[in-house]
């Protein structure tokens, strides 16, 4: 598709595009989330983990982009490239359903944060909530379909206004940090918590940085390996990174191609210290018990703690236009992929369809109705926010892990690299990093997400069916229907495993 130079996006609006989808909802749920998993130590593990990993895919997304510039169809081609057309589509599929579960856990945790000051809205999956989220999911729409340029303008000054909140509270929790409750904290033993707060800890008190340890110790009462404390942050992690291929995506917009990995190095960075400084910060204000009890955002919680209740609503204003930025551009890099993937023949044609503002409107529809369903699911789950949030991991994480296998296949068999050999062993360690890093966090996320994503998978692929007889061609090779079969029986599995309980949603 031909684009004008009006329709360009700077370094500087693709590098927004990838904070922007980065910094949603993740950042915001950091301080009960891991206080519930782990101490200070843990968490350093956890984000050295995270960091270097997807630090590593950042650079195999900007290598992808440099040696492969043919490819500016976003994350599914480099699977389509490397490994056949239908873990290509699948990739497009697991990218775009997880960008789409996603965007509900947005709207529960926006129906979350006015649950605390509107009880109507409870923990986001109430009636009044997923109404109120589907008024705000139409009106999106709308603005959608008016034009991505337009759309991408409003997420970069989206972007700004976002981070502003959470650097004042970077700000503030530096000045307010205890060197004691962070030591109490940092190996993450209940019984060390446990101990100070049957202890004296009136002078902490005296700061207001505990609030009701001795009655909060429950949440994280039973004592648990470092292992298990890092391996159960790991799904929380890769949820606050999605987000990292948004320059990839729209690499057709790009003014320069080589601003792509440009763009995806800078804003990965950016946000990985901010990530870092918002979680470990946390540990020196609150034992770890009382960040365990908060209710989500979290965060609004820990800088209430410290300054008093105007804090809770500084954060909450702040997360709501932090969350309908990001999910403007989850909406976009959603219908973006759909459009992508139908134009190379992966997906049905008719979502390569455009609207007289050359956004991919048939796209848009599937997205937003898709979107909708999952509204109306989180009626009937326990623990909504939480569930979107691990699902999109797990679904984001195959497509994650054929970019890491293509390049690795490319720097393994040397294409790409036969006339210009610079870099090539770093390319070649990077990848593997990369690959071993998503097989990693698979295994992390357990076999409860792998199987729910099967059924996402597996009844999804009646989408592969149709384009590939639009097109007349054969359905699978030997390879990819054994694969089918597979996801098949997985996704036959979820679903009775979800009818009789066994699984819990």
């Amino acid at each position: 598709m031909a684009t004008s130079n009006g329709n360009k996006l700077s370094l500087w609006s693709l590098t927004a595009l990838v904070v922007g989808s980065m910094i949603g909802a993740g950042i915001f749920s950091l301080p009960a989330t891991f206080g519930r998993a782990t101490g200070g130590f843990g968490a350093l593990i956890a984000w050295c983990i995270a960091g270097g990993g997807m630090l590593m895919l950042a650079f195999v997304f900007q290598t992808l982009a440099q040696r492969k510039p043919n490819l500016d169809s976003g994350v599914f081609i480099y699977a389509k490239e490397g490994f056949g057309d239908y873990l290509g589509f699948a990739s497009a599929l697991g990218f775009w359903a997880g960008t789409c579960i996603g965007n509900v856990s947005y709207f529960v945790l926006i129906k979350s944060t006015l649950g605390a000051f509107f009880p109507v809205f409870g923990d986001g999956n109430t009636i009044p909530a997923v109404l109120v989220a589907s008024v705000i999911l139409w009106g999106f729409h709308i603005l959608l379909l008016r034009g991505v340029k337009g759309a991408a303008s409003i997420n970069t000054i989206a972007t700004f206004a976002k981070i502003i909140p959470i650097f004042c509270f970077v700000i503030v929790l530096i000045f307010a940090f205890k060197g004691d409750v962070f030591m109490l904290n940092f190996w993450g033993s209940p019984d060390a918590v446990a101990l100070a707060g049957a202890g004296d800890l009136s002078h902490l008190n005296d700061y207001g940085y505990v609030g009701h340890a001795a009655a909060a110790i429950a949440p994280v009462a039973e004592p648990e390996s470092l292992f298990s404390q890092v391996r159960s942050t790991m799904l929380v992690t890769v949820f606050v990174f999605l987000g990292i291929e948004g320059a990839s995506v729209y690499s057709r917009y790009a003014k320069e191609r080589s601003h792509v990995g440009i763009a995806t190095v800078l804003g990965f960075i950016g946000v990985l210290c901010l990530l870092i400084l918002v979680t470990m910060l946390s540990y020196g204000v609150m034992l770890r018990p009382d960040l365990a009890a908060l209710r989500q955002p979290s965060m609004a919680g820990v800088l209430e703690a410290i300054v008093g209740r105007w804090g809770a609503i500084f954060i909450s204003v702040g997360l709501i236009i932090s969350v309908l930025g990001a999910y403007l551009s989850w909406s976009l890099l959603a219908a973006e992929v759909l459009f992508s993937a139908a134009k190379s023949q992966s997906m049905p044609k008719v979502f390569a369809t455009e609207n007289s503002k050359a956004v991919p409107s048939a796209a848009v529809w599937l997205t937003n109705v898709t979107i909708q369903v999952f509204l109306v699911l989180t009626l009937f789950s326990d623990y909504a926010f939480q569930l979107a949030l691990e699902l999109t991991s797990s679904l984001t994480l195959i497509p994650y892990l054929l970019v890491g296998a293509y390049g690795l296949k490319l720097a393994w068999t040397g294409e790409t690299y036969e006339t210009d050999k610079t870099g090539h062993r770093k390319d070649l360690i990077f990848a593997i990093i990369a690959t071993f890093y998503s097989l990693l966090m698979l295994y992390a996320g357990g076999l409860k997400y792998l199987l729910l994503s099967a059924i996402i998978y597996g009844p999804g692929t009646i989408l592969y069916i149709m384009a590939k007889r639009e097109q007349n061609a054969k359905l699978f090779n030997s390879a990819e229907r054994i694969l089918f079969a597979i996801v098949m029986v997985a996704a036959i599995v979820a679903i009775y495993s979800i009818a009789t309980g066994v699984i819990t949603i």
